[in-house]
């Protein structure tokens, strides 16, 4: 699929620039398509091909783009590791996916992976002059047939608890990714700028219909908001494309009165559920509609989202509906459906949904059931089909017999005036067997709530025993290579204070 796109791009948006680095080398979708051909040929001369496995340890940058391109010419399969990754990380991710080549701009020691060639690849050279070093100039390789089950990409997992796993696409499942996302159209798109980190689900899954829409992707080496919305509003980019705390880091850049952003038709976000009170500010501070998305790496990026036009009740405190083409459904442990109203798992099932997890047949059966994906997700249902998240399994703990919800208690203990951000976890209690902690970053942090404080705020929204028992005040909260909240090393710090 990639191959045919990108050469079809090649045609319609020829000399329109695709990517533009932040030192302003930019490289059209014509470059795109002829230098990844010579990248193809330069890793076909290295033994790879239909099968091989390509690891692009790289920064989010033209070179990783041109390498996926050409790996996907030979049939072979990229996976994209996280630059944000420790040295530690990354050879635990690389020790999963046994690579044939990977492509790296720092030190790997290959000897733990039996001496697996790796390969430094220069960045940001100037414009034309991309991979110098890892290309064959002016050759060409014969195209493959087209084939909608072979495999393209592994994208790791990012949650924030356990080891990152590989979740395998192919054409066929990239196609129905455009579709739901797109509905297969091509052009339109002006300009944009890449929110996350290329290794994620969300480019490595969705580059087909990113290249076919011919816009402008705009590239950072380092995400800041300052920069973002300036970016905003000398390039007239219509959509805030974000996780909740890059926007509130919007939110709190001084002066920002003085860009323009008449242009933002919408703000879409995912990753984690937004806040009630800062999609208010966001709506508010772009002038424009909030919508919030919920997948996962293992969905393929789509799942379901709120409606650009809903009404607060969906907007502000729900992940909306099934998208076209996705089907969603809560159910219990024996993975029968539950009554309206009580919290279960999400399961989806789209023809989206990953084929496998690479090299772990046991965690795929566990997983994946008769075309369901279990996300591991828990949610309740509302009478107007909304879903309403209440955190991730492994996250829930019983306190006296009660299972307790984390999430449920930080979207309310979120809205209270005084605090910035809040985690709920579980602490060893001889009663009750845990009790909830809520780590709190407050506004002032000379003057945080009270647990007091918090508990008489939450006493109207939540029953008694989900209150939580005590407070441990921080400055920041810890987070992962994904920007999601670290609650392993929440509780890891929990257990080895034992409770102080």
């Amino acid at each position: 699929m990639l191959p045919e796109i990108v050469r079809q791009t090649a045609i319609k948006f020829s000399n329109s620039a695709a990517y533009i680095s932040q030192d302003g080398n930019k490289i059209t979708y014509r470059e795109l398509d002829q230098i990844s051909q010579e990248v193809a040929v330069w890793m076909g001369s290295k033994g790879l091909g239909e099968g091989s496995v390509v690891a692009l340890c790289l920064p989010s940058c033209i070179e990783y783009i041109l390498s996926y391109l050409a790996a996907a010419k030979l049939g072979a399969i990229t996976a994209g590791i996280n630059p944000r990754f420790t040295n530690p990380e990354q050879l635990e991710v690389l020790e999963v996916l046994r690579p044939n080549l990977i492509l790296t701009t720092s030190d790997i020691d290959s000897s733990k992976l039996n001496n697996v060639e790796v390969e430094k690849v220069q960045v940001s050279a100037a414009s034309g002059e991309f991979m110098p070093n890892n290309r064959i100039q002016n050759q060409t390789i014969n195209e493959l047939p087209s084939d909608p089950d072979r495999a393209v990409c592994i994208c790791f997992t990012s949650g924030s608890t356990g080891t990152p796993k590989g979740a395998l696409f192919t054409n066929r499942q990239l196609q129905a990714i455009s579709t739901i996302d797109t509905g297969g159209a091509w052009g339109g798109a002006g300009h944009r700028y890449a929110s996350t980190e290329f290794a994620h689900v969300g480019v490595m899954t969705k580059l087909p219909w990113l290249l076919a829409s011919g816009g402008t992707t705009h590239l950072m080496e380092k995400w800041r908001a300052e920069p973002i919305l300036r970016l905003i509003h000398d390039n007239r980019i219509a959509a805030v494309s974000a996780i909740a705390p890059q926007v509130a880091l919007m939110l709190k850049v001084e002066g920002a009165d003085r860009f323009d952003f008449s242009c933002v038709k919408a703000i879409v976000s995912g990753g984690a559920l937004a806040p009630p009170e800062l999609v208010k500010a966001g709506r508010d501070f772009f002038d424009a509609p909030w919508s919030i998305r919920y997948s996962s790496t293992e969905s393929g990026g789509v799942g379901l989202g709120t409606s650009l036009d809903a009404d607060d009740q969906e907007a502000l405190h729900t992940v909306g509906r099934p998208r076209l083409g996705v089907e969603a459904s809560i159910r219990d442990d024996q993975g029968q459906l539950v009554t309206p109203g009580e919290i279960g798992e999400i399961w989806l099932r789209s023809d989206a949904i990953m084929s496998c997890y690479w090299n772990d047949p046991l965690s795929t059966k566990e997983t994946i059931i008769e075309g369901w994906l279990k996300t591991g997700d828990l949610a309740f249902q509302d009478p107007n089909g909304c879903f309403h998240l209440a955190g991730r399994i492994n996250e829930m703990f019983i306190r006296g017999g009660y299972n307790i919800f984390p999430l449920e208690i930080e979207k309310v203990l979120s809205a209270h005036q005084s605090i910035s951000e809040v985690a709920v976890i579980p602490r060893k209690d001889e009663v009750m067997g845990e009790i909830g902690v809520a780590v709190i970053v407050p506004k002032e942090f000379d003057n945080p709530p009270s647990l007091e404080d918090l508990r008489n705020h939450s006493q109207e929204y939540l029953a008694q025993y989900k209150l939580p028992e005590a407070i441990r005040i921080v400055e920041t909260l810890p987070r992962n290579t994904s920007d999601k909240i670290d609650r392993l090393k929440l509780r890891e710090h929990e257990d080895s204070h034992n409770g102080v």
